[in-house]
């Protein structure tokens, strides 16, 4: 293997893409390998924990779990913060990121549509909510996390907002988080970052 390589869902969305998108960011030119559902159970017990995304890097083991892998490019690339105690903040919106969508993932396993709607909709009102308001109250003058510099932290939040705002979570409002203005406020900010906007329109292809 002469360079990186990202293995994940050939999927756009979640946390494979937030991986690619820090590689991007990062200058880093990587191999984007892109599962099918289908070949999945074949290559799942290769994976370190079963679970993708996982990040190779020429002579070292693999690397998995998302925010392992957010933080250590952006320690390498000057994506995350150098100070410890900012670092370890950042570090912990991530790990709520990934608690919200382990409360999340159990309503896309139900197939009773009526029990699909209860759950959503108590899944908005309660947990989602709550989340929001939770972030929010980490956020400060903005836009990013940490201010006027992205970081991986806040590709990691964009990416959760953009699945939560976007409609295509049945009986999941797209105005769950109207009341996060700091937060919506950091999703914009992303979104029309150069370097995001540059991969997103090169992944559209």
């Amino acid at each position: 293997m002469s360079k990186p390589r990202l293995t994940y869902f050939d999927f756009a969305g979640s946390r494979g893409e937030e991986c690619r998108i820090a590689l991007h960011l990062a200058g880093i030119d990587f191999d984007d390998m892109r599962v099918k559902s289908a070949d999945w159970p074949a290559l799942k017990e290769s994976m370190p924990f079963g679970a993708m995304p996982v990040l190779q890097m020429p002579g070292k083991p693999p690397l998995a779990h998302s925010n392992a892998i957010l933080v250590f490019i952006g320690r390498q690339h000057g994506l995350h913060p150098v100070d410890a105690f900012e670092a370890a903040r950042h570090e912990a919106l991530m790990c709520a990121v990934e608690e919200l969508r382990h409360a999340i993932t159990p309503t896309l396993r139900i197939s009773d549509p009526e029990q699909k709607r209860a759950a959503r909709e108590a899944l908005a009102a309660n947990e989602l909510a709550t989340w929001g308001s939770q972030v929010e109250r980490q956020l400060a003058d903005g836009p990013f996390v940490g201010g006027q510099t992205l970081q991986v932290s806040d590709i990691k939040l964009y990416m959760v907002v953009r699945w939560l705002t976007s409609g295509t979570l049945d009986h999941v409002p797209a105005t769950v988080l109207d009341h996060c203005p700091k937060l919506l406020r950091l999703y914009r900010a992303v979104g029309e970052h150069p370097g995001v906007k540059a991969w997103l329109a090169k992944s559209a292809h």
